[in-house]
Formats: C-alpha cells, structure tokens, sequence
C-alpha cells in the first residue's frame, strides 16, 4: 500500500513533466516557423533591395506597346499637320522685274554686260539713244554671248549670231533679240522692265517695236 501510495504521486509528476514538454515542444514549433518566415522575408527584402540597385530591362510586351503607341501617335501628328497644311495658300514669289541701273553717264559707248547675271540684260549705248536688249536668244531661249573681238553676240547653244543692236544675222534664230521697257525716272536714272518686251519680227515681214517709245531712251 505504501507503495502505491508513494508511486502515484510520483507518476503524476512524471505525466505532467511529459506534458509540459510535449506542451514546450508545440510552442517553440510555431516560434521557429515565425523565425524561418522572417528569415525568408528578409533574404528576400535583400534580393529585391539588390536588384533595384540594377536597370532590368523592360518586358517584351512593355516595349511593344510603347512602339505601338509611338507609331499611332506619330501618325496622329503627321496628320493634323497635313490637315493645318490647307489653311495656308501656296504663295509664288516673282522675282522682280523693274530695276535700276543708275544714270546714262554710268556707261561707255557700246555693249555693257555688268546686268547680264543679275537681270539678264546688256546696256547698249549708242547716242543718241540708249536700249536694253533681253538676253534671250529667238531661236530656243539660250543666252548668247557677247564677243567683243568680233563685234557681235553669239549663242553657245546652235551658234546664232546677233549685232551690237541685237539683229540676227547667221545661224538659225528667226528674228532679233527683244528689247527691255527702258524709261528715265525722275532723278534721271535709268528704270529698266523685263516683263514688258519689244520684238521685231523682221523675217515675217511683221512690226517693228524697236521704234515704239519705252524701246530706248535718248540720251
């Protein structure tokens, strides 16, 4: 009897030593699975935190839809310029066509080329009369050239052949080169029009405009 006395007691101890363990056991359980999931969350914080430091390239879908949107959006604006494109009238600037070319006393006796680049004009002076003759040859519109050593104008093109007044008399131009409206303003210098020309259509038996006023002046 004393014996079952004395072991009850300690078999009770004994019990619930064990389940004070098994209880210690299933609390640190959870600990650890708190501790391992923190670890984790850390390592991964690092991973993360070390590759921000680094520029990852954009996704393939990423870059696509910004080519995508780059091309519409260009063609949005192409567009909308070519529609602002009608607003504006297609303006053509003439070249002027009236110049002056100073005082008769500015110029020799005989074939003046200081206009011919800029206007495309030779000063004749002939007193008593002054002309411009337009530097065009009749037969298909290139410019002649003017051979002092030969006293006459010559075109390069199929070799037409021009007096200092501008008459044709060899090759194939059909008629004299025209002169330029030619008047004196009123500080007397010399106004010159290429739009408004004088032919003489010699060959055809037509009108001699060489004589009509505005021809030549005189000096």
């Amino acid at each position: 009897m004393s014996d079952m006395k004395g072991g009850a007691p300690a078999l009770a101890k004994a019990g619930e030593g064990r389940v004070t363990a098994e209880t210690g056991k299933q609390a640190a359980e959870p600990t650890a699975t708190v501790k391992a999931k923190a670890n984790s969350s850390r390592s991964g914080e690092e991973t993360a935190g070390d590759q921000g430091g680094k520029s990852l390239p954009p996704a393939p879908s990423k870059m696509r839809r910004r080519l995508v949107w780059t091309a519409i959006w260009g063609f949005v604006v192409v567009n909308f310029f070519m529609f602002l494109r009608f607003f504006f009238p297609r303006a053509l600037f003439e070249p002027n066509t009236v110049h002056n070319l100073g005082y008769p006393s500015d110029f020799q006796i005989g074939v003046d080329e200081k206009f011919k680049q800029a206007y495309r004009i030779w000063v004749v002076k002939e007193p008593p009369r002054l002309f411009c003759i337009f530097a065009k040859c009749t037969h298909l519109g290139c410019t002649p050239d003017w051979k002092p050593a030969e006293n006459k104008f010559k075109c390069p093109c199929h070799g037409s052949g021009y007096t200092p007044e501008g008459i044709n008399f060899e090759g194939p131009a059909p008629r004299p080169m025209d002169r330029a409206h030619v008047e004196l303003n009123a500080q007397g210098e010399i106004i010159v029009d290429t739009s408004r020309l004088y032919p003489w259509f010699k060959a055809q038996g037509g009108p001699d405009h060489f004589e009509d006023p505005g021809a030549s002046i005189n000096i």
